[in-house]
């Protein structure tokens, strides 16, 4: 079965520090959700090469055994709540995606 991912890009965050309230009720969501962090950059200590776009900002990596229960995380409503505690100044790309196998 294919895994699912998780894939954040923040190209912009004025206030890092108020990330904090969105980590500490995303992190155990995630969890209760079925994934597991593999990559968290550059905060880390993780190093980055950017090209293209040169977005060097904070990249987060989350693994799921299956797309569906990747879609699930993010909808339920542990997750929700997070997301309603981002703050504003951040800008965010964010995708669920497949793998190939």
């Amino acid at each position: 079965m294919a895994k699912g991912y998780w894939v954040s890009v923040y190209p912009a965050i004025s206030d890092p520090e108020r990330l904090t309230a969105y980590d500490k009720l995303a992190r155990p969501a995630v969890q209760a959700g079925g994934g597991r962090l593999l990559s968290l950059l550059p905060s880390r200590g993780g190093r980055v090469v950017a090209h293209e776009a040169g977005i060097t900002q904070r990249v987060v990596l989350i693994e799921f055994d299956s797309f569906e229960q990747a879609v699930a995380a993010y909808e339920s409503e542990a997750y929700q709540k997070a997301l309603a505690a981002l703050p504003d100044g951040y800008e965010r790309d964010f995708r669920i995606i497949d793998s190939i196998d």
